[in-house]
């Protein structure tokens, strides 16, 4: 089995990963209640609180007054919690302005992706808009055109709607061989969110679209100008111009004030910082779906206008940044699965590098285009093995193995990579980033 294994080259350095914070001692304790504003007297802590007693005894912490609640206006995560963050990949591009950043899969328990941590994709920045100054043109082939600016959009009839949004190199990395040995770099470029907003269809009902508008431009206000062309049988049926992300106004990082959202579609085509939506009679051919955003076949030809996110999971414990810490034993498997057509339908998970698969429980809420978590009981006992996931979605189609997509895409693919993931637990419960072939 081992000559068919291929593992993840070079590993992603420990200072580079986010780690599950460690008991704090004394002086890390008291490290952390100086930088909370709180003063305790020396007869207060004792040789004892090294090692936190056990209940019914109290620790330190359920012995002293905390801040109040003018302490913090807006809320953010514990000091415990400072490993789990946004991280990126320094040779992966040329300049941060046109990079990505990873959501932390491995730390994020639900579906919903904490604003903080949903991954980001620049082509030029983060502009700062001003959302009093911000405009939505709505031009082209309509009736009506109208120029809008944020409060009178606001006044349409809205929605709210959990889908995930995906990044089309998501995986692309390791389409060669596996080469990142995180569970981050290899599917961060992902998250989940409750977004609130207009449908794009009422805003078409306003303009009134003329008969022979086939296809729409959606145009960003960043320094790229991000473009994407879209049909408008797609623009009618999902889409969403929304201004809400997780109960709270969209971040900068996100789009603020303005984006589109395409439920289901690559993240590029859900432009950021939205400014400008023209309907015409044709595609437009622009730098980012001609240049950018194909896909080049083996033969020489390339892919255009891939837009669906095909039926894909992975599971986020183990993975090489969770290990199997606790030796041989009882353990739940876990993982998140998500289809640009519609819900999961099952997913099947093999502890024998694809020789058997047993069907994993889905937690609900199963929803559309969304994440969708899984877990499964299992027991481990404590030998090396290889661990995968396979997502089946409500239309039939069943996840690929990294080989099956090769013998179509070649090995010098960036995007579309939906390929299973597996994983090798060694017989010290590290896990490593490994392909099959």
């Amino acid at each position: 089995m081992a000559s068919g294994i291929r593992t993840a080259l070079p590993p992603v350095p420990s200072s580079a990963r986010g780690k599950s914070a460690a008991e704090p001692g004394r002086r890390s304790l008291l490290r952390g209640l100086a930088a909370s504003g709180l003063v305790l007297a020396p007869t207060l802590v004792h040789a004892a609180d090294a090692d936190p007693p056990a209940p019914p005894a109290d620790p330190i912490w359920s012995r002293t007054l905390g801040p109040g609640v003018d302490d913090r206006p807006y809320g953010r995560p514990s000091h415990y919690e400072k490993g789990v963050i946004r991280r990126y990949v320094p040779w992966l591009t040329q300049s941060t302005q046109s990079d990505v950043s990873f959501t932390p899969l491995q730390d994020q328990p639900g579906i919903i992706t904490a604003n903080g941590l949903f991954y980001e994709r620049y082509h030029s920045g983060r502009p700062a808009v001003d959302p009093a100054r911000h405009r939505l043109l709505i031009h082209g082939l309509v009736e009506r055109p109208l120029l809008l600016t944020m409060d009178q959009l606001q006044r349409f009839p809205s929605v709210a709607r959990i889908h995930f949004l995906e990044c089309a190199a998501n995986g692309g990395p390791d389409w060669p061989a596996a080469q990142l040995n995180s569970l981050q770099f290899t599917h961060g470029m992902i998250g989940c969110a409750e977004w609130v907003g207009v449908p794009l269809a009422t805003l078409f009902g306003e303009v009134g679209i003329k008969k022979e508008a086939k296809w729409v431009l959606v145009e960003g206000a960043d320094g790229a100008h991000m473009d994407r062309s879209l049909p408008i049988e797609k623009c009618l049926d999902d889409c969403l111009v929304v201004w809400g992300q997780n109960g709270e106004a969209l971040r900068p990082e996100q789009g603020f004030p303005l984006r589109l959202i395409v439920p289901g579609w690559q993240g590029n085509v859900s432009v950021k910082w939205l400014r400008r939506i023209e309907i015409g009679a044709a595609p437009w051919y622009t730098r980012e779906e001609t240049g950018k955003y194909t896909e080049l076949l083996p033969d020489g030809k390339a892919l255009g206008f891939t837009w669906v996110n095909e039926a894909k999971s992975v599971l986020t414990f183990p993975c090489p940044e969770k290990p199997l810490a606790g030796g041989p034993g009882f353990y739940e498997l876990r993982g998140l699965a998500w289809s640009g057509r519609g819900r999961i339908r099952h997913v099947d998970v093999s502890c024998d590098g694809g020789v058997t698969y047993a069907r994993a429980n889905l937690q609900g809420p199963v929803l559309s285009k969304a994440l969708t978590r899984f877990t499964l009981p299992w027991r481990w006992d404590g030998k090396p093995t290889l661990l995968q996931s396979r997502a089946t979605d409500e239309t039939g189609y069943v996840q690929p193995g990294i080989a099956e997509l090769r013998k179509v895409m070649g090995t010098g693919s960036v995007y579309l990579n939906n390929s299973i993931q597996t994983w090798q637990v060694t017989a010290s419960g590290s896990v490593n980033n490994v392909q099959l072939s």
